[in-house]
């Protein structure tokens, strides 16, 4: 709705609304729902708290995974330190406020560990979502007898009690941090319900050479300065050997440095990797389906019907001779630079643009890179999405929605989910969400399913960002902010019709990559506005106060969500070798 019918239909309804008329909106299309998603299978102990539900996956999915290698087989050695990721649990303790949505947060032990496995330290969550989540236990394998991979602690520190605290608590609660001896270090805590110090044989610390550096990541809960944070290692990538243990810090003040450490794996870290059919077979089970808004008017497409369908390549210093692109890019540049001396744009003739803007549902595919994470202990899999343009962008500005013009346009827009699959068992864990320059992870719990275990999610509204809930999503202020509107609609991408584009570790012999995979430079031209111009057409309509405050949100976007640059493809992002954040 552009700013003037904004202005007017505002004005009718409060008019309407001072003389008793009921309010309508005639504008507004009814949207039925494609189907109706799942929210996974969630059993039922105490409808209180979200944490009192456990969450499942809708369907089982431990030892489905074809044969052959590593993989799912129920244990990781990081060389000479055997582990298991325990994903049953009983409850120690919990609190019923403060934290994410003031719900709390509980501690837990890992029930039904294996012959031979040594607890590392105790699991916490937040009590607003359920409980669904590891922490690794481990099993001395190494034939060192001097120096042994795991060792009982010298002691314990006290490092927090509650019994003072008036807070919503099931009775006091102590957190011991493990006093390791020389060589090792403590990976976790343990916590007791009596000021009594644990057992010595509770828990185990790790050898110097089996950890790595961590930092704090997500905020648990946290009172009078002392908080509680996940951990995970400070290093991730495609090659850094540090893992997640699920364990998670307490600790006055500033989380970081934390007080304990992280795993590291010694061994080759594709080891527990999967082979082609079992990425196959995973993709068959977890590949996401996609709701585009139903307002949506650039749509993806393959990367071959973009090229196919007259999208050309041009070069800096001869813009008047751009050269057409084979299907598969083959004629793209290949070296690895970004210096802006080629360009990717739409075709020139103005009724063939306007076409391939707005891109082709029907052709559209996704491109999966797959890659190790967390020292190989997960498999992630980023599913990359091709629109030839990405729409302009609109504004919530109070109660109007206001069209911003010319800003966030551009040609040629990547997106991407990433599933991050356990390589001991090959069950879904978390999903990552791009959101124009950023993202944010999600468990498995907080998803919607579609057709068993097909996590569903939604594309917003011209923008095209990735969010696993339908409704509104405000980049800004609550009253003012970029819009990114999501819905269920018939207009739907199923991500499972996909091509492998890369997975390095299986060798080049058995993934071979497109050739326009190795072009590194802009899939669109950088755009000549002047934001400022765009911003003033726009302002003579608000009051001051609105006014500043939407220029400093939109002048605060990336230039690549404002549409100044032309985007870069998949593999020149941070996380083609990186973590997603």
């Amino acid at each position: 709705m552009g700013v003037n019918v904004g202005i007017i239909c505002v004005l009718f309804l409060l008019a309407t609304q001072a003389i008793g008329v009921p309010a309508f909106a005639p504008w507004k299309k009814l949207q039925l729902p494609w189907k109706k998603p799942s929210k996974g299978k969630v059993i039922q102990k105490n409808q209180a708290l979200p944490i009192n539900t456990i969450f499942k996956l809708p369907v089982h999915v431990t030892n489905s995974w074809p044969p052959g290698g590593n993989f799912a087989s129920g244990t990781i050695d990081l060389g000479g330190l055997q582990l298991y990721e325990a994903s049953t649990f009983n409850k120690v303790w919990g609190t019923y406020s403060g934290g994410p949505d003031d719900r709390g947060f509980s501690i837990f032990e890992p029930s039904g560990i294996p012959q031979g496995f040594s607890m590392l330290g105790s699991y916490s969550q937040p009590n607003n979502k359920p409980l669904f989540g590891y922490v690794l236990v481990a099993k001395d394998v190494s034939t060192n007898t001097s120096n042994p991979s795991l060792k009982q602690p010298l002691d314990y520190t006290l490092v927090w009690n509650s019994a003072s605290l008036k807070i919503d608590q099931d009775g006091p609660i102590y957190v011991w941090l493990p006093t390791a001896p020389q060589g090792y270090k403590a990976v976790g805590y343990v916590v007791t319900t009596t000021p009594t110090k644990p057992s010595l044989d509770k828990i185990r610390c790790a050898r110097l050479d089996l950890t790595d550096q961590c930092e704090a990541n997500s905020f648990i809960w946290g009172s009078d300065n002392f908080n509680f944070y996940d951990v995970r290692p400070s290093n991730r990538g495609t090659q850094a050997p540090g893992v997640r243990v699920g364990t998670f810090v307490a600790q006055n003040g500033s989380p970081n440095p934390p007080s304990i450490v992280c795993l590291r794996n010694t061994n080759a870290i594709p080891k527990y990797m999967p082979n082609l059919p079992q990425i196959k077979a995973i993709l068959q089970v977890y590949s996401p389906v996609m709701s585009l808004h139903p307002d949506e008017e650039f749509f993806p497409s393959s990367v071959e019907w973009f090229f196919s369908n007259g999208a050309l390549l041009y070069k800096k210093g001869q813009e008047s001779k751009p050269v057409s692109i084979s299907p598969n890019g083959a004629n793209l540049p290949q070296d690895p630079n970004i210096d802006g001396a080629y360009w990717v744009d739409l075709p020139a003739d103005s009724t063939n643009k306007e076409r391939v803007k707005k891109g082709d549902l029907k052709s559209a595919i996704s491109y999966v890179h797959v890659k190790p994470m967390l020292g190989g202990t997960f498999t992630d899999i980023a599913m990359w999405v091709f629109y030839p343009f990405n729409g302009p962008a609109r504004a919530k500005v109070e109660f109007l929605t206001v069209n911003l013009g010319k800003i966030g346009e551009h040609v040629g827009d990547w997106e991407h989910v990433t599933l991050r699959v356990s390589n001991f068992n090959g069950e879904l864990k978390h999903v990552y969400f791009s959101q124009h320059s950023k993202g944010v992870w999600f468990d498995s719990s907080q998803l919607e399913f579609q057709s068993g275990n097909k996590p569903l999610y939604y594309s917003s509204l011209h923008g095209h960002a990735s969010y696993p809930h339908g409704g509104l999503n405000l980049l800004g202020e609550d009253k003012i902010g970029i819009r990114n509107d999501t819905a269920i609609s018939d207009n739907v991408m199923d991500l499972g019709a996909f091509q492998l584009v890369s997975a390095e570790y299986l060798g080049s012999d058995v993934v071979e990559p497109p050739p326009w995979l190795n072009y590194f430079r802009e899939w669109g031209p950088k755009i000549d506005y002047n934001v400022n111009d765009e911003l003033r057409k726009l302002e003579k309509f608000l009051p001051g106060k609105l006014k500043s405050t939407l220029e400093n949100i939109v002048k605060n976007l990336p230039s690549e969500v404002l549409g100044e640059e032309g985007p870069t493809g998949p593999k020149v992002k941070d996380n083609w070798s990186g973590d997603e954040r």
